[in-house]
């Protein structure tokens, strides 16, 4: 994009010198004026407001520590009676299969 110089921009000013006149052009200034200002008010409100809303946002809740398990630890959950040689393929029965319904 082009930028504007001062020759670009006298000639601007000319076009709406002849196009609203001299009695016109003070006034559109000054509503253009008001007009960025109250865009510029509005926006710094919403900008706040919405950096507001981050700032009270509720933070999600820290995840509990992991705890490393030891041995020693599971041996004390695991009944003593059960050993791993106690549990051999031929000491395990499979389940029954479930009934199925006759046609």
């Amino acid at each position: 994009m082009p930028n504007i110089g001062a020759p670009e921009l006298i000639m601007i000013l000319l076009v709406a010198l002849i196009v609203f006149g001299p009695r016109k052009l003070p006034e559109l200034g000054k509503s253009l004026g008001a007009g960025l200002r109250e865009f510029r008010k509005n926006t710094q409100g919403l900008k706040e407001e919405l950096e507001g809303s981050f700032r009270d946002a509720p933070t999600a809740p820290a995840p509990a520590p992991v705890r490393s398990v030891a041995a020693a630890d599971v041996a004390a959950v695991v009944p003593a009676a059960v050993s791993p040689a106690a549990v051999t393929p031929a000491a395990v029965t499979p389940a029954p299969e479930p009934a199925r319904p006759t046609d």
